[in-house]
């Protein structure tokens, strides 16, 4: 499985095209029956607050090579064709687009099952530092419980 995935890595400040993301992910070889995606986006308001920037600083090659590692993960666990992930970093506004996670395979269910473990380990294990921004002052962002048990509920879970 892990010698067909072709993974895709890019931390940038730049925006993403999401049409020329999925084409690349797709690869052209027709052999994907299945290409799930998820894009994320910054919200306006966060655990109650408003949110005017959020501001996501890295380790260039460190985080990187963490994604990487994530995506490779992925590729142990389901039978996946390409791997694909964009995370921003730099400040940002809400309704900017974040992160965009793709993922093809032949059948449906491993795209979107590796897809899904994707970005919950996103959230919990690639070293960004979160900072928002808003009319309460500025505070730092750490990871969710919420997303911290999405991530460790795939520890315990089976997979094909």
């Amino acid at each position: 499985m892990i010698d067909a995935v072709i993974t895709q890595v890019a931390v940038q400040e730049e925006d993403f095209d999401i049409a020329q993301l999925q084409a690349e992910t797709m690869g052209g070889t027709c052999k994907e029956g299945a290409l799930a995606t998820f894009t994320g986006y910054v919200r306006r308001d966060n655990e109650g607050e408003e949110v005017d920037t959020l501001t996501l600083e890295h380790y260039p090659g460190m985080t990187e090579r963490s994604i990487e590692q994530i995506l490779q993960q992925a590729g142990t666990r389901w039978p996946l064709l390409c791997a694909s992930v964009v995370h921003r970093v730099g400040t940002l506004s809400p309704g900017d687009r974040i992160v965009w996670v793709g993922i093809s395979a032949a059948h449906r269910e491993a795209a979107f099952s590796a897809c899904e473990f994707v970005m919950d380990y996103l959230k919990t294990r690639a070293p960004f530092w979160k900072k928002e921004r808003g009319p309460a002052g500025v505070k730092w962002v750490s990871v969710r419980d919420t997303d911290a048990a999405r991530a460790a509920r795939w520890s315990e879970q089976h997979t094909p």
